[in-house]
């Protein structure tokens, strides 16, 4: 398919490049529509272009040696993926699908690496997100050493509550997570997380609305969590 004019000005890589860049990019990029859950890479695939989520969200999974699914990130509307194959052309490290329908842009690994190297603004960009992404993963590697699975899905709620706060010390977290989606970004099973989720409610500091779940108290998960890690 061909883009409308102005659909990858949302892009907050490219958000900086001159219009007519942008309008480059946009005729030389690849367009396509997935529908929810559908595949758009596949792990050690040997693809090596940079994908742009235009429209949607994705997530990017893994899976272990008995076949489940480990959730290692989720892309909105906005950001990108692909940039590491893109970057050292080795096979894909893990798989991205769509969770629900969306449309995504793709730039050849050749094109990507002429843009980057004439705009080293946008270079930098793409290191701050790695580095972003190398703390990330050191904090998931010392929570699975260190920290229990119900601690685990505590530090998650935690985390989608610091995205989605309303007021000082109340979250509301909505569309409401799904179990079996948080069980999957902290390696855990689906009765961990109804039992984590139980016991915050009992306490009161949980309560589920019709479309939301509200975090009452974001300052007592921040010292549950905290006990737990010692810090």
């Amino acid at each position: 398919m061909g883009p409308s004019r102005g659909l990858v000005s949302g892009i907050t890589l490219l958000k900086d490049l001159p219009a007519s860049e942008r309008q480059r990019v946009e005729q030389i990029c690849r367009w396509r529509r997935y529908g929810a859950d559908e595949q758009i890479i596949d792990r050690q695939a040997d693809s090596s272009d940079p994908c742009f989520v235009v429209e949607g969200r994705v997530r990017v999974v893994n899976y272990s040696a008995s076949g489940r699914e480990i959730t290692l990130d989720e892309i909105s509307s906005g950001e990108y993926f692909g940039e590491l194959a893109a970057i050292d052309v080795r096979p894909r490290s893990a798989s991205v699908m769509a969770l629900k329908a969306a449309l995504i842009a793709t730039l050849s690994r050749e094109q990507f690496r002429a843009l980057v190297d004439g705009h080293p603004k946008l270079g930098f960009q793409v290191m701050e997100r790695l580095a972003s992404m190398v703390r990330h993963s050191t904090e998931r590697i010392m929570d699975l050493s260190t920290v229990a699975a119900n601690n685990r899905v505590l530090a998650e709620l935690l985390r989608e509550a610091r995205d989605n706060m309303k007021g000082d010390n109340e979250a509301r977290i909505s569309p409401i997570p799904v179990h079996g989606d948080i069980a999957s970004r902290v390696s855990t099973t689906r009765e961990t997380v109804a039992r984590v989720l139980g016991d915050l409610t009992r306490q009161g500091l949980v309560v589920r609305t019709k479309d939301a779940l509200v975090i009452r108290d974001v300052a007592r998960v921040v010292s549950m969590v905290e006990d737990v890690r010692g810090e």
